[in-house]
């Protein structure tokens, strides 16, 4: 096993392990990839202000998000197809998470089911969910959540119509994957992914296989699930949801001052200044650009979380200096996934974590709360200047 001492490390071995199918799934965005790839860049034109001479005896990264108790303040994003990325992929991330004390995100489009996961995990975790066309199967999938103990409701606005995603079409990307000429090839290369597969559980998307009526099959869920995302969904749509969930409520998918302040109306406890990592509208800016302006737009009137294109403790360190009170991983935790299972899952995040730590120590920070913008050298313009 190689020496391994960064996200990128385990990112070189979950490529080696995995088929390309499901590689390309988490290493691609949309169109020309463009935002994709400006959400990692444009972390590299902020800079940090080293301090010297500054007592940096009992720094920790302990913090809060929406009030629950966090180790660092770096959650594990939705992130669907989990499970075929690892067997049982959702409950070795969820178990991952909890042991490490930050929170898990369970997507609807994962393979292992609400219930499954909560079978295996013994805090409560939260969920995002997908406004649908069918509002009975979102209400009982809510139902399902709250009876399973989750915490938390993430909403995803921004998946109203699927952006194009090139290697996902000429891949065939499915669960469970099409076995065509090429996929057989390339899985047949994957033998350590292929025979850990064969033992999980469930390779299909548990939340909704038995869940909706006539879907039992894969033929019909692909059909399903393409016809499904509610491309009406409106803020009265997303008031209503909140209504409906009796606990804290997160909006994801925010990436404009006015979507920011709109937010505020509807209850929500926090918003995740999000592109969804580059897979939706290619052209937009990246979330770390777009950051500075939502918090400006909204204050401390909410919670503002961060998520798209955080690869490393010095990512998580800009964007809470810039004032994000939490940020997300999706990718980090998916490579970690794929190459080592629920134990590369805990790799991910105490890369993640010895790389906050020691950078905030060398801007002469022992705490999260210590954190600000004077610990950044932030271009005048980072932001953009539009007509």
């Amino acid at each position: 096993m190689p020496v391994i001492t960064n996200i990128d490390d385990l990112k070189q071995i979950y490529r080696r392990r995995v088929p390309k199918m499901f590689f390309d799934y988490a290493e691609s965005g949309s169109w020309s990839e463009q935002t994709f790839r400006d959400n990692v860049n444009d972390f590299a034109d902020i800079r940090l202000r080293q301090r010297v001479a500054v007592d940096m005896s009992g720094r920790h990264t302990r913090s809060q998000m929406i009030g629950q108790n966090v180790a660092m303040p770096v959650a594990l994003a939705p992130v669907g197809l989990t499970g075929l990325q690892s067997a049982d992929g959702e409950i070795k991330a969820a178990r991952a998470a909890e042991a490490f004390g930050v929170p898990f995100t369970l997507s609807t489009m994962s393979i292992c089911s609400i219930e499954e996961v909560a079978a295996k995990t013994t805090k409560p975790f939260w969920f995002q969910l997908y406004v649908m066309r069918d509002r009975d199967f979102m209400r009982r999938l809510m139902q399902r959540a709250k009876d399973a103990g989750c915490s938390t409701l993430v909403i995803t606005l921004d998946l109203q119509v699927l952006g194009q995603r090139h290697k996902d079409l000429k891949n065939g990307l499915s669960a469970p994957p099409k076995i065509t000429p090429a996929n057989f090839l390339d899985m047949a290369t994957k033998w350590a992914w292929g025979i850990e597969m064969l033992s999980a559980q469930r390779r299909n998307f548990g939340n909704i296989v038995g869940h909706v009526k006539g879907i039992s099959d894969t033929t019909s869920l692909s059909a399903w699930t393409a016809e499904q995302f509610d491309p009406k969904l409106d803020w009265n749509d997303v008031k209503e949801i909140r209504e409906m969930w009796d606990g804290k409520v997160i909006l994801k998918g925010i990436l404009d001052e006015e979507d920011a302040k709109l937010g505020l109306n509807v209850g929500a406890d926090a918003i995740i200044v999000s592109n969804h990592g580059g897979r939706q509208l290619d052209g937009a800016q990246s979330a770390i650009r777009m950051l500075p302006k939502i918090l400006d737009a909204v204050g401390d009137k909410i919670e503002v979380h961060m998520d798209s294109g955080i690869r490393s403790g010095q990512d998580v360190l800009k964007a809470l200096a810039l004032g994000a009170k939490g940020t997300y991983i999706g990718r980090s935790f998916v490579y970690g996934l794929g190459a080592m299972g629920q134990q590369g899952v805990t790799k991910a995040l105490e890369i993640i974590q010895k790389e906050l730590e020691t950078s905030m120590a060398l801007c002469g920070c022992r705490t999260i709360e210590e954190l600000s913008r004077d610990i950044l050298r932030v271009p005048s313009d980072f932001s953009g200047t539009w007509a």
